[in-house]
């Protein structure tokens, strides 16, 4: 009869070599500032699953969506630190990191979905996710938030001139701060996590988001009208701090990159599903709906060109001539 720390031993060698002991699990915090439920939390969910499927279970992706783990510049400044593996949130917010990706907030900058998708997926996303490399995020992906809509408590918005005197809340960078005030409006920088709460107490009259998140953050709970806009369209970047991404293997990074690019592929698909579907439960919760005519928009974007051409000078002018000629391609 063996010892039993010889046959301790014994198994313990058999189990290695069957490649079945000492298997380390790699962790990946990824966060989000949308709710389960919601496309990007939905695709923050696609994203685990391709993960696990392709690295046998040898990499976990925990979720942490709607924003559980703080706002999206704290969550910004861990991912540079390396204290939160993955974020997923508006490229628009990382201007202050990265002064170029802030094109993406331009107003009217892109006409539809197609635009978008060639946009992203080309010769630009990339040139914005190698500047983002130089700051401590890697980029892996380009998911979508869709196209922006106004809401607000005080009345329904019809033309450009009923913006005027609200206190919107805008995403906290300078161009939406912006283009807010050439409206004539407040704008009012603020965490996505206490929009609702600042709806409620009536601290701003109202807030721009898509459908789905107006929708999936029941906004509509605090707000009566809703203003069908399309005056802003945002990209959503997948991003790893560099820190983790440079700890994992050649391997390790074809697994991650290739699931952010097929969750992305998903994601966008399942958006754009539940847009309209969004607005129709908006439409069934209560909410009063208006559309501007073709001439208050083209008043809307007459508004916010000083705003483009302030920030072009920001951003730089070879971005927005880079961007704008690869639309020209697009709309070939």
């Amino acid at each position: 009869m063996k010892r039993p720390f010889v046959a301790a031993i014994v198994a313990a060698c058999m189990l290695v070599a069957t490649g079945t002991a000492f298997a380390q699990v790699k962790e990946i915090k990824f966060s989000g500032q949308n709710p389960k439920g919601h496309p990007i939390a939905t695709g923050m969910e696609k994203f685990a699953e391709i993960v696990a499927a392709k690295s046998g279970g040898k990499i976990k992706v925990n979720l942490f969506p709607g924003g559980t783990l703080g706002g999206d510049q704290p969550v910004i400044t861990a991912v540079q630190a390396g204290t939160i593996d993955m974020h997923v949130g508006n490229i628009g917010i990382m201007a202050s990191q990265a002064k170029e990706v802030g094109v993406f907030d331009f107003p009217f900058m892109f006409a539809n979905e197609k635009e978008a998708d060639a946009i992203v997926d080309g010769p630009f996303g990339k040139a914005m996710f190698d500047k983002l490399e130089a700051k401590g995020m890697h980029g892996l992906a380009y998911w979508e938030l869709g196209f922006r809509q106004m809401t607000n408590s005080k009345h329904p918005l019809t033309k450009v001139e009923d913006i005027a005197g609200l206190k919107l809340r805008v995403i906290p960078n300078a161009i939406n701060v912006d283009w807010v005030k050439a409206l004539g409006a407040n704008p009012t920088p603020m965490s996505f996590p206490e929009v609702y709460g600042g709806l409620e107490s009536k601290a701003i009259d109202g807030q721009e988001n898509p459908f789905t998140v107006i929708d999936s953050n029941k906004l509509d709970e605090v707000q009566k009208y809703l203003a069908i806009t399309n005056h802003q369209y945002n990209p959503q970047a997948v991003i790893i701090s560099k820190k983790t991404w440079d700890a994992l293997s050649a391997d390790e990074k074809k697994i991650l990159a290739d699931a952010a690019q097929e969750a992305a592929l998903y994601q966008r698909k399942v958006n754009r599903e539940v847009m309209s579907a969004a607005l129709a439960s908006l439409k069934k919760q209560g909410m009063q709906v208006t559309e501007f005519s073709p001439a208050e928009v083209a008043k809307f974007r007459d508004k916010v060109k000083p705003v483009i051409e302030k920030h072009t000078a920001t951003v730089g002018a070879d971005t927005v001539a880079q961007l704008q000629a690869e639309l020209a391609k697009a709309r070939k």
